[in-house]
C-alpha cells in the first residue's frame, strides 16, 4: 500500500468553516477521514476532488447514514483508523 503523506482526520461538519479549509487542504497524495460530524459529507455528495477518502463506519452507523455506505469513500474501523494514522507521515486534526 502506498504511503499517505498527510492524513487530515475531519470531524467537522459540512457547514463548519473548518471543514471547508480541510477540504482546500487535501492534495493527490493525502488521506481524508471523515469522523464525527465529518461523515455528512457522504450525505452531500461534495467530496469529489484529490486523494483517497475514508470514513469511520460506526460514525456513520450513528447519524443513520447506512445507505450512504456505497459511496466513494473505504470505510472503516477503529483499529483501521489507528493504522491509517501510524503509515501516513504526518496527521492533521480539523
Amino acid at each position: 500500500m502506498a504511503t499517505i503523506q498527510t492524513l487530515h482526520i475531519l470531524n467537522k461538519s459540512p457547514d463548519h468553516p473548518r471543514a471547508a479549509r480541510c477540504l482546500e487542504m487535501v492534495s493527490e497524495d493525502d488521506g481524508l477521514l471523515l469522523t464525527g460530524g465529518g461523515v455528512l459529507f457522504l450525505a452531500t455528495g461534495h467530496l469529489s476532488g484529490p486523494g483517497k477518502v475514508f470514513a469511520l463506519s460506526p460514525d456513520i452507523d450513528a447519524r443513520g447514514l447506512g445507505e450512504f455506505k456505497g459511496s466513494n469513500a473505504e470505510l472503516v474501523d477503529f483499529a483501521r483508523m489507528v493504522e491509517l494514522s501510524l503509515e501516513a507521515n504526518r496527521v492533521i486534526s480539523w
